[in-house]
Order: C-alpha cells, then sequence, then structure tokens
C-alpha cells in the first residue's frame, strides 16, 4: 500500500466517508470530523506511518492537503 492509500484510508477509518471525497475534506466541514473525530484521524495517521506527531501538527492538521504537506514536511512521508 502507498503512503498516499494509507493517509486516505486513515480518513476512511477515522470518519467513515467514501475515499472519493477525502481530498476535499477540512476540518469541522463534515459533522464526524470535530474534536474527537480529529483525534480519532491523528491516531489513524500516527498508526499508519509510524510515527507520533507534535501537539503543534495535530492542532495545525486542518484538511486534507494540511495533513500531506505537514507529514511530508515534518516527519519525512513521502506522498
Amino acid at each position: 500500500m502507498s503512503n498516499e492509500e494509507k493517509y486516505v484510508q486513515s480518513f476512511v477509518n477515522a470518519f467513515g466517508v467514501e475515499e472519493s471525497g477525502v481530498p476535499a475534506l477540512k476540518f469541522n466541514e463534515i459533522e464526524e470530523w470535530d474534536s474527537v473525530g480529529h483525534m480519532s484521524l491523528i491516531a489513524e495517521i500516527e498508526e499508519a506511518f509510524d510515527i507520533m506527531m507534535e501537539t503543534e501538527d495535530i492542532i495545525d492538521l486542518s484538511s486534507y492537503e494540511k495533513g500531506k504537506e505537514i507529514l511530508s514536511g515534518k516527519y519525512d512521508v513521502q506522498f
């Protein structure tokens, strides 16, 4: 499974959404992505990539695209 697929699957697992809609997701734009859902997403991402995200990055992860930017820039995840 590619890193892109792992990343998308993290959103699918956390929010129960269809893969096709994942790239457009932003915090609080769907009911499932509230503060509790956010922590579920972080847990999914950390498990998928075997990382521990810093608090600042957890707070900054506010969209699908921003998450990719954080993961590639700070955690050496290549997409």
